[in-house]
């Protein structure tokens, strides 16, 4: 071969290496579960390379989960980023308590500068806010002017100068006079910001704020730190591949001369009450030469005692022990305060984190604070060196001794114990794992030591099955979205035991409000649990049917909630949604008869289902101005989308009654049901479409509540209704689907996809799905799957990480519920 050869040749293959890594790095989802278990132990990777980022809790507060590898003296780092090592310049109040000038009239003048004299300024302790339970110092205003000043011996020596911030609301930044930061919002945490460190002065130096606050709660903390660079040299693992399947997120690496094999496994088995709850995921690390040589090899697992706080500035304590045939690091805060906060973007401060590995030779645990972690590593230092302070590592190193071709496998677990998981009705519930008080998390990550391999073979077989069903159901795109769905809706919830003994899935509505048991979460993500275990379905409707006959809720309509998660004592809603809950409960509730085939569970519940169907007769066909459960879009009148819940619900109720043998009172819902369809059909027509409101042709809407008259073969609707919307969903599709309606661009993928199952054609339903798979792989909002986001940018509009990604499976449950309804008649001719 010549060399003209030779060289297009080798063109050819580096192209043909270059599109193979191309395609090997194709985005899979928008994040990544890492462990995945309830609202409160939640750890996602945000970018498509593991270790391109820290790994964060749903909200977006780091979960720090560090890995590095080491081979033959080499560190790799295959998961998440080092702790940055921060010094500080000027004190934030986390650290040591200080003091600022402030004043809540605009002042004149350079009042940036130290030349300015604030004479009448006041005094006051620091932070700064409104809440009197977490600050010093309180501010009611809607502006607040800030100074402080401070001294600077050498700033020259400073490597990287941040502002070290947390405010509420928006907020400008001068440092001697020199605007170095401004930003319209609001922070939930500390952020690092640099700015440039020519703008200090040897000596007196002057931060001077100006906030602003425009809604909601108030508050300001603030200091400088100096990053300082990093001394220890690691280089970074080549991320070959990530799949996500149902239960795994298993990921391959190339460090130097092995390969690894990294796989997270949540076993979330919902047939499986036991396994479900308990509270323990595994990471599995697979390690194998690529060189056909042998090569010493030890790996490094750092966890966050960041894990197990709401604020970064919390003091934890953290111990090292044996528990039977584990090693074992467990690490929570000082305070413990059990359930004594209650909201949206907020993580666990009470109960522990653990960090568990089977005692064998080369195992070797320790703590450190998180910025001497990786030195402690590299050095082979496994002292415990910290039990109390800020923001500690867990750490765990696994020597593999020289390992070869074959592959070698070591397994660690992480868990949580919440101690008490939710307070319902005044009441403190322990997990499921856990109710009756006398057991231990020790003898619960026993029994995943002792139950690896065979769990893993259920998660292994589990996976397929989903995914070779969705794949049948609907094509590649839809069981692909159905495999980011399933650990993110069920991590959302909690399994508990209610005082009365029934079993309780209470989920929380996360990004959204931070409800508990919110009704119109939990009808999108039915499918889902009414696929594979009905009795959680149960779970997260019998809370509400408490609620109104133990005559807490007095209304003759379902309730919205439960309050705000983990505090489940009653309603915290702003409103009711009649219509909606109502039609939800008992549509739920003949769903989970059907799939049950008996009706036991709605028997007991018929007085309340009889009192909410009542209300739908006499309220639903055409809906006074009322909230659905698309409240983001604000009130509406005789909305067409719900008066169709309306009479899909009375009918359900027919359906039930009739799986009762209470054949007269089916015939006269059925027979309600039936004669609102044509008035509905007459008031909705708008030619090629149906409208958004009885009043308004000009309008439309997805019809998603449609949904369930096919599902359920309620038979009511008329095809031609089916068809005329369909056809005209697929002439308002944007790039990332349709939208929720006729007034804004935004929609819910949750609803596409019901919308896209009662499609006439395969054709019609894999056309509607494809743009919501396009979202998932292509937005740019990098958070645990949304369901609420701009059909023309793909940016979400809100919500992450919801239940609602349940609903996903509905095209599956259509299909399940054909397949048993042929069996059953079948059975009987």
């Amino acid at each position: 071969m010549n060399k003209l050869k030779k060289l297009k040749a080798w063109s050819l293959l580096a192209c043909l290496i270059t599109i193979g890594q191309v395609q090997a790095q194709h985005r899979k989802a928008p994040a990544y579960p890492l462990i995945t278990h309830n609202p409160n132990f939640s750890i996602w990777s945000t970018t498509d390379q593991l270790n391109a980022s820290t790994t964060k809790h749903w909200t977006d507060a780091d979960h720090s989960l560090l890995g590095l590898i080491d081979v033959d003296g080499n560190i790799y780092r295959f998961m998440g980023k080092e702790e940055p090592n921060y010094k500080t310049v000027l004190n934030t109040s986390d650290e040591e308590a200080y003091t600022v000038q402030y004043t809540e009239k605009e002042p004149t003048g350079a009042w940036t500068t130290s030349d300015y004299a604030a004479s009448d300024w006041n005094s006051g302790a620091a932070p700064i806010g409104d809440d009197e339970k977490s600050v010093k110092t309180l501010w009611k205003s809607r502006d607040i002017w800030v100074r402080r000043t401070f001294n600077v011996s050498k700033p020259e020596t400073i490597d990287e100068l941040l502002l070290k911030l947390n405010h509420d609301d928006n907020i400008e930044v001068y440092l001697n006079g020199k605007k170095v930061y401004e930003k319209t919002g609001w922070t939930n945490n500390f952020h690092y910001l640099p700015i440039s460190k020519a703008d200090l002065k040897t000596g007196e130096n002057l931060l001077a704020i100006h906030l602003t606050n425009t809604a909601g709660g108030r508050f300001l903390d603030f200091g400088l730190v100096d990053k300082r660079k990093e001394t220890t040299k690691i280089q970074t693992a080549i991320q070959k591949d990530v799949e996500v399947t149902a239960t795994q997120t298993i990921y391959t690496f190339e460090a130097g001369k092995v390969n690894l094999n990294l796989t997270f496994t949540s076993p979330l088995l919902m047939n499986d009450l036991s396994l479900l709850s308990r509270p323990v995921s595994y990471i599995t690390y697979g390690v194998s030469a690529n060189d056909g040589k042998k090569h010493a090899v030890r790996l490094f697992l750092g966890a966050s005692s960041n894990i197990a706080v709401y604020r970064s500035s919390q003091e934890v304590v953290a111990e090292k022990y044996t528990a039977d045939q584990l090693s074992v690091l467990k690490t929570g805060t000082v305070e413990q305060a059990v359930l004594q906060k209650a909201a949206d973007d907020m993580r666990i401060d009470w109960g522990y984190f653990y960090v568990a590995t089977p005692k064998a030779k080369g195992v070797a645990q320790f703590i450190t604070p998180a910025t001497a972690a990786v030195d402690a590593f590299k050095k082979g230092s496994v002292g415990s060196t910290a039990s109390k302070g800020k923001l500690l590592s867990l750490n765990t190193v696994i020597s593999f001794g020289t390992v070869g071709k074959a592959e070698v496998q070591r397994f660690i677990e992480v868990g949580y114990d919440e101690i008490y998981a939710i307070q319902y009705f005044q009441n403190n519930l322990r997990p499921w794992w856990n109710n009756s008080g006398k057991e231990s998390i020790e003898k619960q990550l026993n029994n995943a030591a002792n139950d690896y391999q065979s769990v893993m073979k259920k998660c292994a077989a589990f996976d397929q099955q989903v995914y070779a069903d969705a794949l049948k159901a609907g094509g590649k795109d839809y069981a692909h979205l159905c495999v980011l769905a399933y650990r993110q809706s069920i991590a959302a919830h909690t399994l508990v035991k209610s005082p009365q003994g029934e079993l309780l899935w209470l989920s929380k509505e996360n990004n959204s409000g931070g409800f508990i048991n919110t009704v119109d979460v939990t009808y999108p993500s039915a499918p889902l649990y009414l696929i594979y275990n009905p009795e959680l379905l149960q779970g997260m409707l019998s809370g509400i049917f408490y609620f109104s006959e133990s005559g807490k809720y007095p209304h003759p309509w379902a309730a919205h909630d439960l309050g705000t998660y983990p505090l489940a004592n009653g309603q915290t809603y702003g409103e009711p949604m009649p219509v909606e809950e109502s039609g939800n409960m008992i549509i739920l509730t003949a769903a989970i008869t059907k799939v049950q085939n008996n009706g036991n569970y709605a028997k007991k519940h018929w007085k309340s289902l009889t009192t909410w169907v009542d209300y739908l007769v006499k309220e639903g066909l055409d809906p006074k101005t009322q909230l659905c459960t698309d409240d983001f879009a604000g009130h509406l009148a005789r909305n067409a989308n719900l008066s169709v819940k309306a009479i899909v619900g009375i009918a359900c109720y027919a359906q039930i009654a009739e799986a009762l043998g209470e054949t007269a009172t089916a015939k006269k819902y059925r027979a309600i049901a039936e004669s609102m369809v044509p008035k509905w059909i007459e008031m909705a027509d708008a030619g090629d479409h149906y409208a958004l409101t009885f009043d308004n042709k000009a309008t439309w809407s997805q019809k998603y509540n449609l949904v369930w008259d096919k599902v359920l073969d309620l038979n009511l609707f008329p095809q031609k209704v089916y068809d005329t919307e369909i056809r005209y969903y697929l002439t308002k599709q944007n790039k990332f689907g349709i939208p929720l309606d006729s007034r804004k661009a935004y929609t819910k993928n949750d609803w596409i996809l019901w919308t896209a199952t009662f499609a006439p054609t395969r054709e019609a339903f894999e056309a509607l799905v494809k743009p919501v798979y396009t979202h998932a792989i292509e937005t740019e909002s990098r958070v645990p799957l949304n369901d609420f986001y701009d059909t023309n940018t793909g940016i979400r509009e809100n919500f992450k990480a919801r239940s609602v990604v349940g609903g996903f499976y509905m095209k599956l449950l259509a299909d399940k519920l054909r397949v048993d309804s042929s069996l059953q008649g079948a059975e009987k001719r």
